[in-house]
């Protein structure tokens, strides 16, 4: 309590934590606003059929169901985060982009508005392409008109409301980080995911007043969500400290150097990125089996990659591992920091300067990457094992046998409400960690005590 009062006590950053949760009510203002020409009831009706374990249902969770309700923030921050990971990967194969990220300020600013670019080209063509979907179906399950007037009148005014849409959500977002607290494209999808815990928590308990879940069931489920939560916790906050010295350097009457720190290797580099990744891929065959017969061999092979088939929990976990290695390639050069270590006369107690040194750092952080890996992979398959178990009895040869073999919790699950999915849980313990991380920065500043009271650095005054 003393510490939230401290945040009150200082106007500046009072202003920003105000500034951030107005921007946020903003947001959620414009999730009410349908987009013209559309049916909600009928969308939400055609959402619930279709957009599970679909592309449209990946993108809905991180627009905040706006896609379902097709608000005019229905492709939310999507695009932008598309974009910026298309400029990550661009920037190790461009030379011109990987010199503009070494030219500091100037470069980060151009590499960002080449960003904003990109946003705005993929929310053309992805509101064109929701404009075409939802148009071709004509009519929902329930027998009502999606679309009240199709054509291409309804095609541009989708298209340019979800960009300016989308434009306006990127808008929001930048002002966030650079005059609020926090992450802005984080926290954006920060509200869009926990505004479902309210209804979660009611539905909850209804569902103890009517007997459905037992007092002692919904106290392990809460148990069990506080545990997860500092598991999450301690494998975000976890690295590898490698310890670093300087020499000591005379440059004209000073002398430098002779200092002791450490390089941060942290055991989750690649954060919810290759979780992220993994998800969009195995949507992908979901999303294109619509447009097939419902016996064909497309939608034969989609059933095979449903969420909880084995198929689909092997791909899973091997993608989240590849993609922990590959982003972590991308963004962790072992290269450039033992050059940079070397141009300043730092070095690895017993470790020699140059290729050795890339080496060692380059060894560590393969193995420590393996943890990280394991640790989302597990992540991301917890609410299914809460809340379905694992269908190894569609497991050729030997399903039947395991399915006979295991304990019955494991093949049915727990038969629990799990209220976030594995990236929706990453997603909002990191942005969460992240945002009381400045507040605590702020407040150190000014010479206040923080949150985290263990490891609080003391101010001048203290």
């Amino acid at each position: 309590m003393e510490s939230l009062r401290n945040i009150w006590v200082i106007p500046e950053l009072r202003m920003r934590v105000l500034f951030t949760l107005g921007l946020l009510g903003v947001f959620r203002l414009g999730s009410q606003i349908t987009t013209p020409g559309v049916n909600a009831v009928a969308i939400q009706e055609l959402a619930e059929q279709y957009a599970q374990n679909t592309m449209f249902g990946l993108y809905d969770l991180f627009s905040g169901q706006n896609l379902s309700q097709m608000t005019i923030f229905a492709l939310g921050v999507m695009p932008y985060i598309s974009a910026s990971i298309i400029m990550q990967l661009l920037t190790v194969v461009s030379p011109y982009l990987e010199r503009l990220s070494k030219e500091g300020e100037l470069g980060r600013r151009k590499i960002t508005q080449y960003t904003r670019y990109g946003t705005i080209l993929l929310a053309l063509v992805q509101s064109f392409t929701i404009a075409l979907f939802i148009e071709n179906f004509g009519n929902a399950p329930g027998g009502m008109q999606v679309v009240y007037e199709p054509g291409i009148g309804f095609r541009l005014m989708t298209v340019v409301t979800l960009t300016a849409g989308t434009t306006f959500v990127m808008w929001l977002g930048e002002q966030i980080t650079e005059r609020g607290v926090g992450n802005g494209m984080s926290l954006l999808i920060f509200a869009g995911i926990v505004v479902g815990l309210p209804s979660a928590t009611l539905t909850t308990l209804d569902q103890m007043r009517t007997g459905q879940m037992g007092v002692i069931r919904v106290a392990l489920l809460v148990a069990l969500m506080i545990v997860v939560v500092g598991v999450i916790v301690f494998f975000e906050r976890a690295q590898r400290r490698v310890t670093v010295q300087y020499a000591k350097r005379v440059v004209g009457r000073r002398m430098y150097g002779g200092s002791s720190t450490h390089i941060p290797l942290k055991v989750n580099t690649g954060g919810v990125i290759p979780v992220i990744f993994a998800s969009s891929l195995l949507a992908l065959p979901a999303t294109f089996a619509q447009a097939f017969p419902p016996e064909s061999w497309a939608q034969r092979a989609s059933a095979q990659l449903q969420w909880g088939m084995p198929l689909y929990n092997l791909a899973y976990v091997t993608m989240i591992i590849f993609f922990t290695y590959f982003y972590v390639a991308i963004i962790f050069k072992p290269d450039d920091v033992a050059e940079n270590m070397r141009k300043y006369g730092g070095f690895i107690p017993g470790i020699r300067p140059g290729k050795r040194t890339a080496e060692y750092l380059d060894t560590i952080l393969a193995r420590i990457t393996v943890v990280g890996a394991c640790y989302l992979a597990v992540v991301a398959l917890l609410p299914e094992f809460l809340m379905a178990g694992f269908r190894v009895v569609q497991i050729p040869f030997i399903g039947e046998q395991l399915d006979a073999a295991l304990p019955q919790f494991v093949t049915e699950g727990l038969n629990v409400t799990f209220f976030f999915g594995g990236t929706s849980l990453l997603i909002v313990v990191g942005v969460a960690m992240d945002t009381v991380n400045q507040v605590e920065s702020q407040l150190i500043m000014r010479h206040y005590d923080g949150f985290m009271k263990r490891t609080r650095i003391r101010g001048r005054r203290g």
